[in-house]
């Protein structure tokens, strides 16, 4: 990979001596996680989205769950201390956060909002997260994204029937 190829996400875990790997894949908005996922031959359950919603108080959080999930908006809103939160309109993702639909990541945000990883990646080693780019992501483990990302430990998603 080319210098030129790196993301802000990827310099900044460099200049924090972070280690990570780095995936590409051609980038196309149109592809959904799962099939991200499937590109970067990784079970979903691994692969994470990072998502942007609004409290009722007017403040914004970062929920980042795997992408085959779907956040519950009523757990995210308790772990949040909100009475209820909303996923913010996508027009308005890229002023708030510098970051584009299907690149936005946890890490380098315009400004830093309260942040909650699934407790589900509490369990492993790594997990693959945007490195803030379409058709860029990165391989990293939770305790190492903690050192840029102080984010909290929640139980996020819907519950699925076994």
């Amino acid at each position: 990979m080319k210098n030129d190829e790196k993301t802000n996400v990827m310099r900044l875990l460099e200049s924090k001596k972070i280690p990570y790997t780095a995936h590409t894949y051609s980038p196309d908005p149109s592809l959904s996680g799962e099939e991200i996922a499937r590109i970067l031959g990784e079970n979903p359950s691994f692969v994470f989205k990072t998502l942007v919603t609004c409290g009722k108080t007017g403040r914004y959080y970062v929920f980042v769950i795997p992408v085959a999930a779907e956040l519950d908006l009523k757990k995210a809103a308790k772990a949040a201390g909100e009475k209820a939160v909303a996923m913010i309109p996508q027009k308005e993702l890229l002023p708030l956060t510098g970051y584009v639909h299907g690149g936005c990541s946890p890490v380098g945000m315009k400004k830093p909002f309260p942040t909650f990883l699934d407790a589900s990646a509490e369990k492993v080693e790594r997990i693959f997260v945007s490195a803030g780019r379409v058709g860029f992501q990165m391989e990293v483990a939770p305790k190492d994204l903690f050192f840029l990302v102080s984010f909290r430990y929640a139980d996020l998603v819907t519950d699925t029937p076994e």
